[in-house]
């Protein structure tokens, strides 16, 4: 700021601001501005013809720096992730096949030993009706066996039993009929004929 010119009254010795200073300053700060219209006026610096050249080399320079690190960097980055992430998906997936392969075997594993067991007691229960009805005919012919066996002997005891009581009924019918001839004829009659007459009626 320029200050403002002083001058002393000769006759009082009171300070007079003289008005030529002020003027002065305010001329001397309009010239001042209007000596650099440069500052604030003028185009916008991109648009501005005479930096193209500048312009154009630092475009170059940061649009290769920018090239190089997106070449040399991010996409080697993105490759390697995208090839691992496809190569865990291809690891998962064969994992994913070899666990089904296996859930297969197991299943048809399973499968044929459930139905080798259904064969197997489907076998074993033939097999035990089949001996439970061999050891049925063994048993029952073992008792048709016994049981005609003790039939005979019975029926041998029974035709022994009886004419052994046909005997004794043919003594006592003779004996019998002896006393009965001896009481009404008062008479002994003869053995030979009482056992005649009780064979003749026997007989009938």
């Amino acid at each position: 700021m320029i200050p403002n010119a002083i001058a002393v009254d000769s006759a009082t010795g009171a300070p007079i601001v003289l008005a030529q200073a002020e003027h002065g300053a305010e001329s001397h700060g309009a010239e001042h501005m209007a000596s650099t219209p440069g500052e604030h006026g003028g185009a916008f610096p991109p648009f501005d013809s005479s930096t193209y050249a500048s312009q154009l080399i630092w475009l170059a320079i940061t649009f290769g720096a920018l090239y190089f690190i997106v070449a040399k960097i991010a996409l080697p980055r993105l490759a390697n992730i995208v090839e691992g992430r496809a190569e865990r998906i291809e690891s998962d997936l064969a994992e994913a096949k070899r666990l089904r392969a296996e859930s297969k075997a197991a299943e048809d594993a399973f499968l044929k030993a459930q139905a080798d067991a259904r064969a197997k007691a489907s076998a074993i229960a033939t097999e035990a009706r089949e001996a439970v009805a061999r050891q049925s005919d063994e048993n029952r012919r073992r008792l048709d066996t016994e049981m005609a066996a003790k039939l005979a002997a019975a029926e041998t005891q029974i035709a022994a039993t009886k004419q052994a009581a046909m005997g004794n009924v043919r003594g006592i019918a003779a004996d019998a009929a002896a006393a009965i001839v001896e009481r009404l004829s008062g008479a002994t009659p003869a053995t030979a004929e009482i056992e005649q007459a009780v064979d003749a009626t026997l007989a009938r």
